[in-house]
């Protein structure tokens, strides 16, 4: 920067002026032309868009770009005061640095604050896989991480730190760290592709392959929380997740679950009556949804009975057992009244006699 200012401070003492004029002559051209940039020509074009995202950058960026062009403005003015004094060469390095780390520290926030407004608005449109309400604050933390890395690093070089050795350091740690954290490694990247995913929700009821069922209650970068109709916390990594068959019975379009009540009637049952009275117990029922009507099928000539499936809409998969319940209860007392046998298995014992000849 300095190369850019000399000459016109040289000038400005040619022409028989304090080179203190000429940086504060370019101080108030920056300040001038960034506000005259953040008001009126780049405001212009962002009324073009159908976002206010560029507005709100805009607004953010601002001070930023007036802080950059008044830094710019008295690095020209102490060069000015060298010039007058006389003295040649590059001067005030530690106060070059000092200027150079304070625009890095407002470009790192503007940038960073930047980042989260873009990220803010993907997400409520909907239009990204990747970023969506869900994955908003992981993504917001590695942005995060990202420009504030980044400045560290600038800020280093502009007060002239080599920073091959640390570096080096670093990546030799980050191996043994990561060796030594493979598990939580592996659970971390599961978690994070669960959120970009999405194979379940706060909320779905799962079944694991285990065979337990219970609501997500949590989805952590490390574990995934199921809380089942018992009340018990299950805590199940997000790699075992990833790498595991699991039932999301509340993954359709609904959360409605169809139930299957399946019946047996002894051979000789009117198989017509048995289904009307299925179908009225179907209909008296409040556990059942209308919509869509429940159905009765008849499945199968057992080896004992005739096999009926009763077939009905619920609210919610957690009450599949207390429906059953009441289901299999009306229908055994109905059968009674109208006399319809529920089979049980019968085996038929033949005894011969065997001569001793």
């Amino acid at each position: 920067m300095s190369e850019l200012i000399a000459p016109l401070l040289s000038w400005t003492a040619e022409g028989g002026h304090h080179p203190l004029v000429g940086a504060l002559g370019l101080t108030i051209a920056l300040v001038l032309a960034v506000l005259l940039a953040f008001h009126l020509l780049l405001p212009a074009v962002a009324r073009r868009s159908k976002t206010d995202i560029d507005d709100r950058i805009l607004a953010i960026l601002e001070r930023p770009a007036v802080v950059s062009a008044v830094l710019i403005g008295g690095w020209a003015v102490l060069d000015a005061l060298r010039l007058a004094a006389g003295e040649t060469g590059r001067a005030h390095p530690w106060v070059r640095a000092g200027f150079a780390s304070l625009a890095i520290l407002y470009w790192t926030v503007g940038l960073s604050r930047s980042a989260a407004v873009v990220l803010d608005g993907l997400s409520r449109r909907g239009t990204s896989s990747w970023v969506q309400v869900r994955t908003l604050p992981l993504l917001d933390i590695f942005s995060k991480i990202l420009f504030v890395g980044g400045g560290i690093y600038l800020v280093c070089l502009a007060w002239g730190l080599d920073l091959t050795a640390w570096v080096a350091s670093a990546g030799i740690v980050g191996i043994a760290v990561g060796f030594a954290a493979k598990d939580t490694l592996s659970n971390l990247f599961a978690g994070i592709f669960i959120l970009v995913d999405v194979p379940y929700r706060l909320g779905d009821y799962l079944v694991l392959e285990t065979g337990e069922r219970g609501y997500v209650t949590d989805i952590g970068m490390r574990t995934t929380r199921l809380m089942t109709r018992d009340d018990i916390q299950i805590i199940v990594p997000n790699a075992a997740m990833a790498n595991s068959k699991i039932v999301n019975e509340t993954g359709g379009h609904t959360a409605n679950e169809r139930v299957r009540c399946q019946i047996s009637v002894a051979y000789g049952s009117d198989v017509d009556r048995v289904r009307a009275v299925l179908m009225e117990l179907a209909a008296a029922s409040e556990d059942l949804a209308g919509d869509p009507p429940p159905r009765v099928r008849f499945r199968a000539l057992g080896a004992s009975g005739l096999d009926f499936e009763l077939l009905g809409w619920i609210e919610e998969p957690a009450l599949r057992g207390q429906v059953l319940d009441r289901l299999y209860t009306a229908v055994y007392k109905r059968f009674l009244e109208e006399k319809i046998e529920i089979p049980y298995p019968k085996r038929d014992v033949y005894l011969h006699r065997v001569d001793e000849g």
